[in-house]
């Protein structure tokens, strides 16, 4: 079939499915590209995703919601069918490098979405997927002030008065759901409820409009009302009957590589460099921590390193106190160009995240223009929990792990991230991009800081053994992301239980039983996790490539400019970029 063909049948495809094109004649061209990129956000994306659509900044999705129902659903995957083959059947030859590289990225992205509908199907399997679904939405819209605040309420009624549909839907679709999904959406239930009683309320208490204060009392009492009638489903009815597996298998986990991170390295080769890496930093901490007590083990060290922590009503201001140092030795030693002296907001992780995430970074999407503030999540401990837990959980933000942290999340990592992006010139790389390359970037420089000499007397540091504690925690974020590579190889694979992670995670990857708990359960949902680790070795790969080809010209800054410039890409891609070839990423 010539292309033209495929063009004409997709072009049929589309009038089927209700999609709309303007072009009729076979494209070629940035130029035709770019109107077929904007197509597929317009027809294809952000129609079937609203909530992205806000968080993006495109305000007009902001009284559309996710429609879950299986007839759309159906829509949806016929809709990215569609596209996938006019993608396909676009042209590469006449694009300039970079728009065939995101003409790629598009195409993957398509790829993996219809691999998540058709085989990982979230939609059939995790009751979570709804009511997480359903917080973030409603967040997204009272997270930031881009509109009046009445305005912003109107647009959360006309979502909300959607949202007890998506629940119904939840109840028609859920089957074969695993246990470990059905039991993290009833520890993130209660937080979603009174997020809705207490934290969406107070968002807008700038309100005055009466009558619009009892149209949205109406609509978010409704929600509530969904949202306990669901949790008490999921345990009568849900709980009791799911006997699912949520491993997606050494295929599809291979097939979810290609399309998110375009990495083709079979599974057991893999495994080999996440082993190699954990085993090179176990060795690291276990060397450092006899340099700090030669009379203690290694685990008793992590022990001791775990029981420096703030108390947990001065994490948000621990986080906070770094940023100086870290943006002074930045600058200082040219490791990469800031921007802007704007800094992140520290505040308390959204009560419908906390149970699968100890930090993030929330940035504005990239065409947002109205609401500019960046937020540096950090999740507190509970207040109910017991003394002995909250004491364990805190071992997870000792002063080495707070310093690794926010190098990760704010300087240089996702923060600066943020800031280089309006320097990139395409809409595609604003909106698509890989994890390896965005969580990569921020694991990298965890490494690359201490490296540089951050964390050393006088730079973080106020003497030689907080440096080696520093040092210490580092190694020990290290080990986590080691293990979340192992990890999420292996028990999609069905090569190791949930309990033998849990173990994994305290034994080998030397994190606390409670953050083995976490990081165990956002496995089972979220499998190639291990992008951590591998974007940073495909980064350090990158570097050393581009030292080799530069010699003495070779510039550390220039070479992060460089790399933060491409936007988020999978590494596969800026290498070719900064190269100028296809050598192999590992």
């Amino acid at each position: 079939m010539t292309k033209s063909r495929k063009l004409r049948f997709a072009g049929a495809a589309l009038l089927a499915t209700g999609v709309s094109l303007s072009a009729h004649a076979a494209p070629t061209g940035d130029a035709a590209w770019n109107k077929l990129a904007d197509q597929y956000f317009d027809q294809a994306y952000f129609p079937y995703q609203p909530t992205a659509g806000t968080l993006a900044g495109f305000h007009q999705y902001d009284t559309q919601f996710e429609r879950y129902d299986r007839t759309s659903i159906a829509k949806q995957t016929a809709t990215l069918h569609t596209f996938e083959r006019l993608v396909s059947a676009f042209p590469k030859d006449g694009l300039d490098e970079w728009t065939a590289a995101d003409r790629q990225l598009v195409l993957n992205t398509i790829q993996s979405e219809l691999l998540t509908l058709e085989t990982i199907k979230p939609w059939e399997k995790n009751p979570d997927y709804y009511s997480t679904g359903i917080s973030g939405s409603a967040f997204s819209l009272i997270e930031r002030k881009f509109a009046p605040p009445e305005d912003r309420m109107r647009s959360l009624i006309a979502r909300e008065r959607q949202m007890p549909a998506a629940l119904s839907a939840a109840r028609q679709n859920l089957r074969d759901c695993p246990k470990i999904y059905t039991e993290i959406a009833l520890e993130q239930l209660p937080g979603d409820i009174d997020f809705f009683r207490k934290d969406v309320p107070a968002a807008f208490s700038e309100v005055k409009d009466q009558n619009l204060l009892a149209e949205f009392k109406g609509s978010n009492t409704a929600v509530i009302d969904a949202l306990t009638s669901y949790e008490s489903w999921i345990k009568s009815d849900l709980l009791p009957r799911s006997n699912g597996d949520f491993r997606i298998g050494e295929d599809t986990f291979a097939l979810k590589l290609l399309y998110d991170e375009m990495v083709t390295t079979p599974l057991d080769q893999l495994l080999k460099i996440g082993y190699a890496d954990l085993h090179k930093n176990r060795a690291a901490f276990d060397a450092l921590a006899h340099e700090v007590d030669p009379g203690k083990t290694a685990q008793q060290v992590l022990l001791m390193l775990g029981e420096d922590h703030p108390a947990p009503d001065q994490l948000l201001a621990s986080f906070r106190d770094t940023f100086t140092s870290l943006i002074d030795f930045i600058h200082a030693r040219h490791i990469v160009t800031i921007p802007s002296d704007v800094r992140p907001t520290l505040e308390e992780t959204p009560p419908f995240e906390r149970a699968t995430t100890q930090a993030s970074m929330d940035t504005p999407g990239p065409f947002e223009t109205h609401s500019t503030t960046a937020y540096f999540n950090v999740t507190l401990p509970e207040k109910s929990w017991s003394a002995e837990r909250i004491n364990n959980y805190m071992h997870g933000f000792n002063r080495g792990t707070i310093v690794s942290t926010s190098v990760h999340e704010a300087y240089p990592g996702h923060y600066v991230q943020f800031l280089v992006l309006p320097e990139v010139h395409s809409k595609v790389r604003k909106l698509l991009g890989a994890s390896t390359d965005v969580e990569g970037w921020a694991h990298y420089c965890e490494q690359m800081m201490l490296e540089q000499g951050y964390g050393q007397p006088g730079t973080g540091a106020k003497d030689a053994r907080e440096a080696k504690l520093i040092r210490l925690g580092q190694l020990q974020d290290a080990l986590l992301r080691d293990s979340r590579f192992i990890v999420g190889i292996q028990i999609h694979t069905g090569k190791m239980t949930l309990d033998q992670a849990r173990k994994f995670f305290v034994n080998e990857g030397y994190q606390s039983r409670e953050i083995a708990d976490v990081e165990t359960k956002r496995g089972t949902a979220d499998p190639t996790y291990l992008y951590y680790t591998l974007g940073k070795l495909e980064i350090l790969k990158l570097r050393a490539d581009v030292e080799k080809k530069e010699g003495k010209d070779f510039s550390l800054q220039k070479f992060h400019d460089d790399f933060l410039r491409q936007g988020f890409p999978p590494i596969a891609v800026i290498r070719r970029a900064m190269l100028g070839n296809d050598s192999p990423a590992l």
